[in-house]
Formats: C-alpha cells, structure tokens, sequence
C-alpha cells in the first residue's frame, strides 16, 4: 500500500514507478480523483451532519407554527446525510481496491525494463575450467546417494524430491551455517509457522499478480508460505515498535512451498526449481530513513555466506519489471552453474519500504512521538537449491565433491564420496 498523501504531492513518481514496472501509469490519476471524491464526500457528510444535528436541537425550541417545517428539513437532511455517507463509503471501498492492486513504488536507480533487463554491478571469482566433463547436480547427487528424485515423483509428484544420507546431511548443514551467522550478527533465531491467514498474506503483497504460486488450503483458509518472509512480517502486525529497538532482525528458518505455476517445462531436472525446500531467511523492521543502508547490509551478509562457500558469483540489481509487487528495489546473487554455463539465482535482498508495514499496520514513534510506519526488508541466507551450486562447483573427476573448508565443520566432512557408481 502506498501513501496516499505523498501521492498527492508529488504523483509523477507513481508514474515513473509504473513505467519502470511496465505497468499503466494512469493509475495515479485514478487514484487522486478516488481520493478527491472521497474526501468531498467525506465534507459534505460532515457538513450536513453538522446541520441535521443544530436542526434536531432548534425542534425542541420551536414554536409550534415552526416544528413542522423543521421537522420536515431534518427529515431531509437526515435521507441526505444518509446519502452522503453511503457514498463515501464506497468510494473509500473503491479506493482501497485500486490501493490494493497498486505495487510499491520502484526506487528511481532501479533500471527499467523486464526479466532480462537486469544490471550486473560486480562478478565475484573466475569460474573453474575443469579438466574433464563435469557432472550436473543430479548426477552427482545419485552418485552420492544424496538426492532420490524418482522415489520423490513416486511419493509426491513432480518437482518433489527426497534427500537422502549426505544430501540431508548437507542441507543441514548448510542451513546451520547460515543461522550461526546471522545470529553471531544479532539476529534473533525464528523458526515460524508456515501456515498463515489470509490477511497475512495479502498484507505482505503476495495475493496479487502472483497468487497463483501460492498453495491454498481451503478448508481452513489458510496459506502456505513460500518464505519465512510472510510470518515474519506478520509477526509485529498490528504494533507499535520501540524506537530505539530498531532495527529488529530477526532470521527465519522454514519449509517452503511454492506452486510453480507457469514454469511447466523449464528447470524440471534436479531440484533447481521445485514445489518444496527449505530456506534462512533475514527480516528487518528498519527505520524508514535507514533502510537503504540496512539493505546494503542484508546483500554483504548474503555476500559473506556465498565467499565462505567458494562459489563464483555475480551481484545484479533487478528491474522494475521483475520486481515482486512488494519491492521497491532488489539486488540478487547468481551462482556459476557450471553444466549451464551460466549464472544461477542463490539469494535475494529486498527493500519493501513501508509497503508491507501500511498493510499489517506494523509503526514506531518518530522524535515528535507520532507514530510512523516501519520499513520491511528481506534477503536469503540459504536454501536448498544452493546444494546445485556446491556439488557442481567443488566436483572431483570420480564424482566426489570436496566440502568447503567453512562448511565442514558443520557438516564433519571434509569430501563427499560416490556411493553408487556411474
């Protein structure tokens, strides 16, 4: 939800935010006259029940020969105070739908454009030249025992998966490694729910254009969550935070469940893109004046993780375009995947300004004592899908994978050895 009184002052960058997004620019049109009409309806509610009540108060006082008439005009004004208020009421109504479908405006260094219209602002490592063909993930993590896609699509159906052995053993690991650091940072360890109301998920933005990715359970209308993001948003939901508390960090581990739907025929081998997985998740509640920097923070923490493991990376900042609805700006890092030849998302960074707290209603007292709408921002630690990463970049010729010196003494490992052979 974006804030209707800095619409009002300076509307064009609504329209600015809609084109970088690719979205109709006229909506802040539409939105001012909504809100015009709402607070003209609103004055002349108020206006008319301002007389209807010194009416009422004259009929007591009046003479006879007068009554009637006045209790004729309050009559009157009673049928148009009535309609008065009805249509601010749906005015208002029609105002917070348009409000609702609205995204949050993109940051002006953001670049325009879609999917592919991303900036890389830095590569990280040089990507290895193997002296032999190297395996994908898939292979790697048969061979290792590690990972049983067969036997998932048996249980579950497509784009489900076991691991198994040092697979499981792996994931773990890595996982903990992401919470020991983010709390060795000052997080606060959360493990959250993964089922969440309605007005949850609508108010962290992920009802709109993308509720189609969103597993449903009907008979209880509630939602599972497809990030830690969600709950943890939720959380503070309806308060007013400590000022001198801020930022609060908290970092979520959680199952995820995304539906995946529109993506039929693309990354269905290995676990890549997948229906469920497990992900470390950082949440901030930040001062609204202090949020860039905050998220120049989430990305150098998510950086930190991607060095203790090894991997070849790059930095890109996302555009407009393919910004979730909740983002005003969002800086990813890819992974080389060395069987694609190309770089692969690991981790996420968004800043969500006062979006999200607009819509949960999540404030803090500013100096003057008023309250003020929080700022939310997010960023991935780790998640399975990093597994990809590690097997492909740190394979041996005999199929073995060395363990990142970082990660093993979470792991007690220091190589993966094949189990099954190929």
């Amino acid at each position: 939800m974006i804030d209707l009184r800095a619409l009002r002052e300076d509307p064009e960058r609504l329209r600015a935010s809609q084109r970088a997004r690719g979205e109709d620019p006229s909506v802040a049109d539409r939105l001012l006259e909504l809100d015009s009409g709402r607070r003209a309806a609103l004055t002349r509610f108020e206006t008319l029940r301002a007389e209807q009540k010194s009416v009422g108060k004259s009929v007591s006082k009046a003479s006879a020969e007068d009554r009637e008439e006045l209790l004729t005009k309050a009559k009157s004004l009673a049928a148009e105070v009535k309609e008065a208020e009805a249509e601010a009421g749906r005015l208002a109504e029609e105002l917070a739908a348009v409000l609702a479908r609205v995204p949050n405006i993109v940051e002006a260094d953001a670049p325009e454009g879609g999917v592919d219209d991303f900036r890389v602002l830095e590569t990280v490592g040089t990507p290895r030249e193997f002296d032999f063909t190297p395996r994908d993930h898939l292979e790697l993590g048969e061979m290792l025992g590690a990972i049983d896609m067969e036997r998932g699509a048996k249980v579950s159906g497509s784009r489900f998966y076991f691991l198994t052995g040092v697979g499981a053993q792996l994931e773990l690991a890595l996982l903990n490694m992401a919470m020991n650091q983010a709390v060795a940072a000052g997080f606060t360890a959360m493990i959250p729910p993964v089922l969440v109301k309605p007005e949850t998920m609508e108010g962290t933005g992920f009802l709109g254009e993308h509720a189609d990715e969103v597993y449903r359970l009907a008979a209880d209308d509630l939602y599972l969550v497809g990030t830690s993001e969600v709950p943890l948003a939720g959380y503070h939901a309806g308060e007013i935070l400590a000022a001198d508390d801020l930022p609060n960090r908290y970092v979520g581990w959680s199952t995820c469940f995304r539906r995946e739907a529109g993506s039929y025929g693309k990354d269905t081998r290995g676990i890549i893109r997948v229906h469920q997985f497990n992900k470390v998740e950082m949440f901030v509640y930040a001062h609204p004046d202090r949020a860039h920097e905050e998220h120049e923070r989430l990305l150098a923490w998510e950086r930190e993780m991607l060095d203790k493991l090894e991997l070849p990376y790059r930095v890109v900042d996302i555009a407009g375009g393919d910004l979730g609805t909740s983002a005003a700006r969002k800086f990813d890092c890819e992974a080389w995947v060395p069987t694609q030849e190309t770089y692969r998302e690991l981790t996420s960074t968004s800043n969500c300004t006062d979006f999200q707290t607009r819509r949960l209603n999540v404030r803090f007292r500013g100096e003057d004592g008023k309250p003020r709408f929080a700022a939310t921002l997010n960023g991935t630690l780790a998640t399975t899908r990093w597994i990809v990463a590690i097997l492909e970049n740190h394979q041996r010729a005999d199929g073995s994978v060395v363990v990142p010196e970082a990660l093993r003494p979470f792991l007690g490992l220091d190589v993966l050895e094949p189990v099954n052979a190929k």
